[in-house]
C-alpha cells in the first residue's frame, strides 16, 4: 500500500501509559512556551528534551521506520502540531519534499496519534498515489491563517482525498512526496499529533547549520551526517517522565 498509495496505518503502536505521558508533556510545552501556538511546537522547544528523545527512539517507532528507510537511522525532525479546540488552525496542501534540505530525499514520516483524529477535529488528509508525480513549487497563501503559510502551486483534486482516522497510539506513514493537509479544527475536541521524520544516515541533511538541531543518531551505522548530543535528564529543566533515571 505505501509503494501504490504514498502511505499506510498501523494501529496501537504506543500504549496508553506513554500517550498519557505524551499528553502530560504537550502541556508542559504549551505552559513554558505560552507566546507559541500550540500547531508550533517544533524541534526548537524540543532539541534539549530528554522525553522528547525517548519518545522518538522508541523501538516500536523505529522498528516501523525501518521498513522504509532501512537499519541506519537517524532523526530529521520532529513537531508537534496540536489543533485546539474550535481554533486549530488547518495545514494547506503541500508535499514535505519542497522544504527539506536533504540530499538524497530518503526520509519518512511517522504521525503518531495522541488523540483522536477524526474528519471533525481536522484529521490528516491525504491524496493516495499523488507521491508518483514528483514535487511541484509552493506558494504563499495569506487568505487564511495556516500552520505553514503556504500551499501548494497546483490544482488538488480534493475528492480524491482520504482521511487519516486515527485512535490514541496509532502511527500514520506517508512518503515525502505525497500530497497531504489537514482542515481547520472547529470541533471542542482538540487534535494532537507528533510528526517524526526519520532518515537513513546515508541521507545528507544540507543545511548549513551543522549539526542541524534535531539530527540524532538513533540506531545502527553513524553514516554520513554530524549528530546532536542526546540530552540528559535535569530535573530542573526538563519534564518529568517515568523512564527519566535511564537519562540522568
Amino acid at each position: 500500500m505505501y509503494e501504490t498509495d504514498g502511505y499506510v496505518i498501523f494501529r496501537n503502536v504506543i500504549d496508553s501509559d506513554l500517550i498519557k505521558e505524551v499528553n502530560d508533556h504537550v502541556e508542559w510545552l504549551q505552559a513554558r512556551h505560552p507566546d507559541v501556538r500550540p500547531e508550533q511546537l517544533g524541534h526548537i522547544y524540543l532539541r534539549d528534551d530528554p522525553f522528547w528523545l525517548r519518545l522518538v527512539s522508541d523501538d516500536r517507532l523505529l522498528d516501523i521506520a525501518e521498513q522504509f528507510v532501512g537499519p541506519d537511522l537517524a532523526l530529521f525532525a520532529s513537531h508537534y502540531i496540536s489543533k485546539p479546540p474550535y481554533s486549530g488552525q488547518p495545514v494547506l496542501w503541500h508535499q514535505d519534499a519542497a522544504f527539506w534540505p536533504l540530499d538524497p530525499m530518503e526520509v519518512v514520516t511517522l504521525w503518531l496519534a495522541v488523540d483522536h483524529s477524526t474528519p471533525e477535529n481536522g484529521c490528516v488528509r491525504v491524496v493516495p498515489g499523488s507521491h508518483r508525480s514528483g514535487v511541484s513549487g509552493m506558494r504563499e497563501n495569506t487568505s487564511v491563517e495556516s500552520v505553514l503559510g503556504k500551499e501548494i502551486a497546483v490544482e488538488v483534486d480534493e475528492s480524491a482525498a482520504v482521511d487519516m482516522v486515527l485512535a490514541p497510539g496509532d502511527v500514520e506513514v506517508h512518503h515525502p512526496n505525497i500530497v497531504h493537509g489537514s482542515n481547520a479544527n472547529t470541533s471542542p475536541h482538540r487534535r494532537c499529533g507528533l510528526t517524526i521524520r526519520y532518515i537513513p544516515t546515508s541521507t545528507r541533511i544540507t543545511d548549513p547549520e551543522t549539526p542541524y538541531p534535531s539530527a540524532f543518531h538513533l540506531r545502527g551505522e553513524a553514516g554520513v551526517n554530524e549528530y546532536q548530543p542526546l540530552p540528559r535528564y535535569d530535573a530542573a529543566r526538563h519534564f518529568a517522565f517515568s523512564a527519566s533515571p535511564e537519562w540522568t
